[in-house]
């Protein structure tokens, strides 16, 4: 009995399967019938557009509450390096350390960062070029110019 069920599924995928034909009327078009014109379809009409402005110096409404920015990092490092003052240890942090034999890894600011990057930091109207001189276990030292920055890393 098994074998009969078997040879029959065999002899019905042989056979190619061909969809059922639908017929249209006589008066409608194949592809009128698909897709109707733009003109038919009614216009969209837009009664209030909405705005959002955030005024200078005023607190980003999508940060969580009690979030304070830190120092934001320009991306590139194509920015100018200003002159003016020292750059605090206070400007970064430090979240992740990652010792390999191969490379080390940093999270500052949020990004990535390997020994010897490079990367603009923007301090008020200020962009400071900074680089990523030394990786070691429980901190990172930073480097502007002739001065060395350590930033420790961030311990909860």
């Amino acid at each position: 009995m098994a074998i009969l069920v078997a040879l029959s599924f065999l002899r019905a995928a042989d056979q190619p399967i061909v969809p059922p034909k639908t017929k249209l009327p006589a008066d409608q078009p194949a592809a009128a019938s698909k897709t109707k014109s733009a003109a038919d379809q009614p216009a969209i009409e837009l009664k209030n557009k909405s705005a959002f402005n955030v005024e200078n110096g005023s607190r980003n409404p999508f940060w969580p509450i009690g979030f304070k920015p830190t120092a934001k990092m320009a991306h590139g490092g194509t920015g100018a390096d200003h002159a003016g003052g020292d750059v605090p240890p206070s400007a970064f942090l430090v979240t992740t350390i990652t010792l390999d034999a191969g490379a080390r890894f940093a999270i500052i600011n949020g990004k990535a960062m390997l020994e010897g990057q490079q990367f603009g930091l923007q301090l008020g109207a200020q962009t400071y070029q900074i680089t990523v001189k030394r990786i070691e276990d429980g901190r990172v030292i930073l480097g502007r110019r002739d001065q060395e920055i350590v930033v420790l890393l961030r311990r909860k």
